[in-house]
């Protein structure tokens, strides 16, 4: 039992370090690293803990709670909540006060303006390959582009959306 609560706070310690931008960043580096690397899951489980993870309210590192309770029960959900947040908390806290002295440098400016769409690709990237294993077809795809157009080009409230696509679902649209 220590091992895996070792594995699992190593793995998610890693992501917590390369998460720009926040846990959905690391999603595919996260799926490579518990599916293929150690074979704690399948893909189709993995997808399944994130849609779980994605449709409860609270912060996106639920995943890897869910992960860690898969492998280790409470134990396991304590070490990976920990494992994702705690590198990259005390990183960020260095780095603000860090950034204090020098937030007027031109630098900065330029890091900054180069996180965002760094960090819209990373959640991109893990968004396609979740689509892309959920396999459901074209409807599904064409659901999830209308969804994200409407998000990005109006005020719409999300949860609208989401009741949008529970609807085409029980419909049996996707």
């Amino acid at each position: 039992m220590s091992a895996m609560l070792l594995a699992l706070f190593l793995v998610f310690g890693q992501l917590s370090l390369m998460a720009v931008g926040g846990a959905n960043a690391v999603v595919p580096e996260m799926l490579r690293m518990v599916v293929n690397e150690h074979g704690w899951m399948t893909a189709a489980e993995f997808t399944a803990l994130f849609a779980i993870a994605q449709s409860a309210p609270g912060p996106n590192v639920l995943i890897a709670s869910l992960v860690g309770w898969q492998m280790a029960s409470l134990p396991g959900a304590a070490i990976s909540l920990i494992g994702i947040c705690g590198p990259s908390s005390i990183l960020s806290f260095y780095v603000a006060k860090l950034w204090q002295r020098f937030r007027d440098y031109r630098l900065c400016h330029a890091i900054q303006r180069g996180f965002a769409p760094l960090s819209i690709g990373l959640v991109l990237g893990g968004a396609w390959l979740l689509a892309g294993i959920a396999n459901t077809g074209w409807s599904a795809w064409l659901l999830c582009a209308v969804s994200a157009l409407i998000a990005w080009r109006t005020s719409l409230h999300p949860l609208w959306l989401l009741g949008a696509g529970a609807v085409t679902g029980l419909l049996g649209w996707v």
